[in-house]
């Protein structure tokens, strides 16, 4: 089984900002794939079916970036599943808007969602899609940037990069994490 969660906040106020990329990116695999992302537990919205011979989960955590980790144990408890089993995608301000980076684990590098993940497995290998949104300009701070929605110039772009990213996690599930890191990064 393959876990694949979107990070992002919920809420219709969050919906369609920079830190909801991984939200985004889960919702077009459940369309694509005719997953419908129906179950809605405490700690996060989810959907079951299979996908390239392989049964997977896609999963939004619906409790704030801060906490995903909450969200992503609860799914691994769940489904009896280990860290390795797992791909999180979400919003990367130090990588251009459209570019996207696979890695097979790592630090947070910054990002609270993903120090909450690796705090509550106490690890941090796990497989993550890192989507760029572009750094904040000199006007705002980094939480206006994240909370905020893409320019019209960047809307194309990035729904470029989220059907990219569901490319790459065919590729993933289809052959492995370094040909897809190959092939994407």
């Amino acid at each position: 089984m393959q876990i694949i969660v979107g990070l992002g906040n919920p809420g219709n106020r969050y919906s369609h900002t920079r830190h909801n990329v991984g939200f985004r990116c889960i919702d077009l695999m459940a369309r694509r794939w005719g997953i419908s992302l129906s179950e809605r537990r405490a700690k996060a919205v989810l959907g079951r079916g299979h996908h390239l011979g392989q049964e997977v989960v896609l999963a939004k955590p619906r409790t704030f970036m801060n906490n995903s980790g909450e969200g992503v144990s609860y799914l691994l408890t769940r489904f009896g599943a280990k860290p390795a089993d797992l791909v999180v995608v979400y919003d990367e301000m130090d990588l251009p808007v459209g570019r996207i980076r696979i890695r097979p684990g790592g630090s947070p590098a910054g990002h609270n969602g993903i120090r909450s993940i690796i705090n509550e497995l106490r690890t941090s290998d796990f497989a993550r899609i890192r989507v760029g949104i572009g750094h904040p300009d000199l006007r705002g701070g980094q939480v206006s940037h994240v909370l905020n929605r893409f320019s019209e110039e960047e809307a194309p772009e990035i729904a470029k990069v989220v059907q990219r990213v569901a490319e790459a996690v065919d590729c993933l599930l289809e052959e492995n994490i370094t040909v897809a890191m190959n092939r994407f990064n």
